[in-house]
């Protein structure tokens, strides 16, 4: 099923970010369900080209069903991860003219129960972006010992009662399996001795299972430092991202690679930082009131913006 009334968040924003040009190569690493490919797609002229990538079976649908009969389109069922792999398949290496992330889950996933991402609706405790492969979250909390959970929790939900969640997990499972999300949300809410402000007890919790399992974060390691062999000279990279691990990685990066490295004070050398591969474009953008209104999944949302220098 095609999602075309939903609008990614900063839609605008980053596709004003990539500069599309009509005979240019795009890479969009996060299709989802399509709604930047669209933007892309009506920007390009005959001789653009744009590839892209999702590990989600669904999305290999929409893509199909949406842009299956347009020649200036490819897309492959993978992670970002496996970004340059692609384009030097593509033979398009080193001659990329944007590349668009849009971290995380996406609302499509989020808003269907069965995939388990959300602890709003009950089922089936799974949190797999690819659904054909890998652990299920329920199998690795059945699994998994006391101090992994609570590492997990704690490193990436940023949770601080991860001791006390990660024990009741054990507890709980000794008896009978956690099987759904709805168990799990409960489970959560009973272990945490107090409720944030407009907050669920279990949202840190979901979120650093969902990234664990996923390997979201060493994926986005994996496509950053990829990126600077597939950009072209002036190609740009824009990511979005919506907590503060993923922004901590790209804010890194970007900021690493325009910085460069600095010769060892003392040494006769000449000039500034040598080996910078990227310059920053403007600020980090977020979105508008008008927009989070519209959309409060938008509230985090963080868009940065690189350029590869030549």
């Amino acid at each position: 099923m095609t999602d075309a009334a939903h609008r990614p968040v900063l839609l605008d924003e980053a596709i004003g970010a990539l500069a599309i040009r009509p005979d240019g190569v795009y890479v969009d690493g996060t299709f989802g369900r399509g709604g930047h490919s669209a933007a892309i797609l009506e920007r390009l002229g005959p001789n653009g080209r744009l590839l892209a990538m999702d590990k989600d079976p669904e999305a290999a649908q929409v893509a199909l069903d949406r842009f299956g009969g347009d020649n200036r389109f490819g897309f492959k069922r993978c992670s970002f991860a496996m970004l340059e792999a692609l384009t030097d398949e593509m033979g398009i290496t080193g001659r990329v003219d944007g590349l668009l992330l849009d971290l995380g889950v996406s609302s499509p996933q989020l808003d269907t129960s069965a995939r388990g991402f959300s602890f709003q609706a009950d089922g089936p405790l799974d949190m797999r972006m690819d659904t054909t492969s890998g652990p299920t979250a329920a199998a690795w909390l059945a699994s998994a010992d006391e101090a992994e959970i609570a590492r997990v929790l704690r490193d990436l939900g940023e949770e601080r009662f991860a001791g006390r969640i990660a024990r009741r997990i054990v507890e709980t499972r000794a008896e009978r399996p956690l099987a759904t999300t709805g168990e799990l949300a409960a489970l959560i809410e009973a272990a945490v001795p107090f409720r944030e402000r407009h907050k669920h007890p279990a949202t840190r919790s979901f979120q650093a299972i969902r990234i664990y399992i996923n390997r979201e974060l060493e994926d986005i390691e994996a496509c950053l430092a990829q990126s600077l062999r597939v950009l072209a000279p002036g190609g740009r990279l824009a990511v979005i991202s919506f907590h503060s691990l993923e922004d901590r990685i790209v804010k890194r990066f970007m900021r690493d690679a325009a910085r460069g490295v600095a010769a060892p004070r003392g040494l006769p050398v000449r000039g500034g930082p040598q080996g910078q591969t990227l310059r920053l474009v403007g600020k980090a953008q977020r979105p508008s009131e008008i927009e989070i209104n519209a959309n409060p999944r938008a509230r985090s949302a963080t868009l940065r913006v690189a350029e590869r220098l030549s």
